[in-house]
């Protein structure tokens, strides 16, 4: 059974987020694939639970309760042997999120958010999305509260060779004791409208993800 390999997933002073962003992303592309870098604004001083970037790139595999992989394939749209990268970067206003992919079902935009739990069998498990601010009423479909400030939104369009990146920005940072635990893969694009705010559809693939 196939699982997750050359994973990567690490801290490092924020004085190294731009190289990498770009050293956790590029294993994660397949040939052709456009490697994103953030840049531009400057990173959150250093002190706990600031400052640092996270970055993890592995390879999408089958659930296996014995040896769970890190990246969990639940659709034949990001099927194993797909990549996923994430990266955080901590910024004096908040925070910049990237996200690369290879391997996918191409010609098709996905939905992609940060979630509240880490991945497991079922795309269930990784729970709902992290909301700076949570709705007290839940699925939340309120967009005062699903929208992509209060969420990480990081929806990616996908060309012919099944590869494509998204960064998002939101103005807040992960706090010590709450963070988000994975990134979901979702069949389509995310839906604004009230009632539907934050729906993407069905959960295609996740990654877990220590932010």
């Amino acid at each position: 059974m196939a699982r997750s390999t050359d994973v990567t997933a690490r801290r490092t002073p924020r004085r190294r987020a731009h190289v990498l962003a770009v050293a956790a992303l590029a294993p994660a592309l397949a040939a052709g694939t456009v490697v994103a870098s953030a840049g531009g604004a400057a990173a959150a001083p250093a002190g706990p639970g600031r400052g640092d970037v996270v970055a993890v790139a592995a390879t999408v595999a089958a659930w296996d309760a014995a040896a769970p992989p890190r990246a969990v394939s639940y659709s034949p749209a990001v099927p194993p042997g797909a990549r996923i990268a994430v990266v955080e970067l901590p910024r004096t206003t908040g925070t910049t999120f990237v996200l690369a992919v290879s391997g996918l079902q191409p010609g098709r935009t996905y939905g992609a958010h940060v979630h509240a739990a880490a991945c497991g069998a079922t795309g269930a498990a990784a729970g709902p999305h992290f909301q700076h601010v949570p709705d007290p009423v839940q699925p939340s479909t309120d967009p005062a509260y699903a929208n992509p400030e209060n969420e990480v939104w990081l929806d990616v369009a996908v060309g012919a060779r099944g590869a494509g990146y998204a960064t998002a920005t939101v103005p807040w940072r992960f706090a010590d004791d709450r963070r988000g635990q994975s990134l979901v893969i979702h069949e389509m694009a995310t839906a604004t409208d009230p009632g539907t705010a934050g729906t993407a559809g069905g959960r295609l693939a996740c990654l877990t993800v220590p932010f």
